[in-house]
């Protein structure tokens, strides 16, 4: 098996592991009642998906 020739310095390491933030998801309008939602999927406020009636709300 490969085996490091030399040790990975701490600043190589975390220079490595800086890129693992994690990202604010993407949020679009609601078509309906302009609420956020996330995109391609049904609007929890009213219950819309491409403009029409999907589920029920309350």
């Amino acid at each position: 098996m490969a085996v490091p020739k030399r040790k990975t310095s701490k600043a190589k390491r975390n220079q490595r592991r800086a890129n693992w933030k994690l990202t604010t998801p993407n949020l679009s309008k609601c078509s309906k009642c302009g609420e956020l939602m996330m995109p391609h999927r049904v609007c929890k406020a009213c219950g819309t998906y491409n403009k029409k009636v999907v589920v029920e709300a309350e």
